[in-house]
């Protein structure tokens, strides 16, 4: 059956739960919902380039699902229901190509833990989404690789905007409205399917749940297992859910997560799972009430100068400042305890040695990376080079060395589609680490990276206020929280225009971004945030959906 024929049942912003009451009732079956969602992909998937490869045997795992459910026999709450991987997680029946030209229709000798979990507890895998080619570690400055590019791929659009930029120097395709980091939420917000599993290493789930009004979830490094997912660096790597609802996010997250820690992934131990790794009981409405709530003021909020600088950096547009004061007030309603400000220890510490604004990621060749970390492109060539063993006699590469050489010789130079758009700067700064002699570096960069963000950071601004969480500003704390792998839930919460440098031309219209709220807290805390998240959601049902 065509999925243009397919039995009408309406998937557009149709919940995990109220899908799985469908499905109880006999008003729709897996088979039918996954021909729902082929017909939409179908209708909107040109517009949008949110697919990078769809399942085969999709209809044939939906038809299985639903015999098990006329027999009794239901897996769990993704029973049948289609959801989506970012196209850097190993899936069978599917290609994992991470956007890279060098990886087309490369099929994994293994599937990724997750990825197996979540088929055995029912769920469809229907799609790969479009991604930053290799999650964004590829091209840096002069020419950085916008978001949702890849040369295997192209641009991915927003939803809530699809118009492409106009801009000189802007205008090669990308769309004027940002889709965030190197996940997809287009498929998502578009109802494409009803969720997706996005992954981060700073920000490339909280980045593009913000810009495309979705929940994101960023869990704890070691929650849910990396085995089978192409890395930049395992230090901050992790996967997690993106979906229209924090109760959506909070279903797809506890069945990401095993029973057991994961053989595969020494980090796994890390947490403790709740009971049958079910995050629904903390889907509390009164969650707010009482809870001691940080705001961070300096750069999150309001611009600040870092020691030994002269001009101020961070801080929100006046739209985006109305939206969190709203935001605050809706918390004070709540019931939380609002401790305003908390600042960041480690972001106002008047010390550069000891101020976190003073230690970027580095994304620059030796001789001028001393001002920043290096464990990105420390972690980069250690753990692809790791991967790409793990691929055996498939591996079209094995080394990122070949890498990049395949990518000099498939240039753009002539052909339909290059790789080198952008350049591969952050690949090149990666090559030339040597792992033996940088290992030192590294140690040392990875110790302070975690004194700053952790102990200094995250970490000290909790105990000082005795807080249940702070509250960031869209997904602005996510490079913070990243560096010692805490976890944050983001929240939709409205629209600002997004007014960029250089401006838009006379007569364009500026787009309108969607922008929401992240509550950050300690390793392990998801529970908590998640029952924040959903109090804030269910008190403020600010999300809108993206129309067409």
């Amino acid at each position: 059956m065509s999925p243009t024929k397919a039995q009408h049942f309406d998937v557009v912003e149709a919940g995990i739960p109220q899908l799985q009451q469908a499905l109880a009732e006999g008003r729709v079956t897996s088979r039918e919902l996954v021909l729902a969602c082929l017909a939409r992909i179908e209708a909107l998937n040109e517009r949008l380039n949110a697919v990078a490869s769809a399942n085969p045997r999709a209809l044939a795992e939906a038809d299985a699902l639903d015999r098990e459910r006329a027999q009794g026999c239901l897996r769990g709450p993704l029973h049948g229901i289609p959801i989506a991987l970012k196209d850097n997680i190993h899936a069978r029946e599917l290609p994992t190509t991470g956007g890279a030209i060098a990886f087309e229709g490369l099929q994994p000798p293994y599937e990724a833990t997750l990825a197996s979990t979540l088929r055995d507890r029912g769920a469809i895998i229907l799609a790969k989404t479009v991604m930053t080619e290799l999650a964004n570690w590829v091209a840096g400055a002069p020419t950085p690789m916008p978001a949702n590019y890849s040369a295997l791929f192209g641009h991915g659009l927003n939803p809530y905007d699809t118009r492409l930029d106009p801009r000189p120097g802007f205008d090669d395709g990308r769309g004027a409205l940002p889709t965030g980091g190197s996940s997809s939420g287009i498929g998502t917000a578009a109802s494409l399917w009803a969720a997706s599993v996005g992954t981060e290493t700073s920000g490339s789930i909280l980045s593009p749940a913000n810009a495309t009004g979705l929940v994101g979830i960023k869990p704890t490094v070691g929650r849910i297992s990396r085995y089978g997912l192409i890395p930049i660096t395992a230090d901050q790597d992790t996967a997690g859910p993106m979906a229209r609802s924090v109760t959506d996010a909070a279903i797809l997250l506890g069945e990401l997560e095993r029973s057991a820690p994961d053989p595969n992934d020494a980090a796994t131990q890390r947490c403790a799972v709740p009971p049958i790794h079910d995050y629904r009981p903390f889907l509390r409405r009164d969650a707010l009430r009482g809870a001691r709530i940080g705001i961070p003021r300096a750069f999150f909020y309001n611009p600040v100068t870092a020691p030994g600088e002269t001009a101020p950096r961070g801080g929100l547009s006046p739209e985006q400042a109305q939206l969190m004061a709203e935001a605050i007030e809706l918390l004070r309603r709540e019931g939380a305890e609002v401790v305003d400000p908390a600042d960041i220890p480690s972001v106002v510490d008047p010390d550069p040695a000891s101020n976190l604004l003073c230690w970027p990621i580095c994304t620059t060749a030796k001789g001028g990376d001393g001002g920043g970390s290096i464990v990105f492109k420390y972690g980069m060539k250690r753990d692809f080079n790791a991967w790409l063993a793990s691929l055996g006699p498939r591996a079209p590469i094995s080394t990122l060395t070949e890498l990049r050489r395949f990518n000099i010789s498939h240039a753009a130079s002539g052909a339909t589609r290059g790789t080198l758009k952008y350049g591969q700067s952050l690949l090149d700064i990666s090559d030339e680490i040597d792992l033996e002699a940088d290992r030192a570096r590294y140690e040392a960069d990875r110790a302070r990276d975690l004194q700053l963000a952790g102990a200094l950071g995250i970490d000290a601004v909790l105990a000082r206020h005795r807080l249940d969480a702070v509250l960031f500003p869209g997904a602005s704390g996510a490079s913070l929280s990243a560096r010692p792998g805490y976890p944050t839930v983001g929240v939709p919460f409205g629209f600002a225009p997004l007014n960029p440098a250089p401006p838009w031309p006379a007569g364009f219209e500026a787009p309108r971004a969607p922008f929401g709220v992240g509550f950050a807290a300690g390793a392990c805390s998801e529970p908590r945030l998640i029952a924040l998240a959903y109090a804030f959601e269910q008190a403020s049902l600010r999300r809108v959906a993206p129309q067409f």
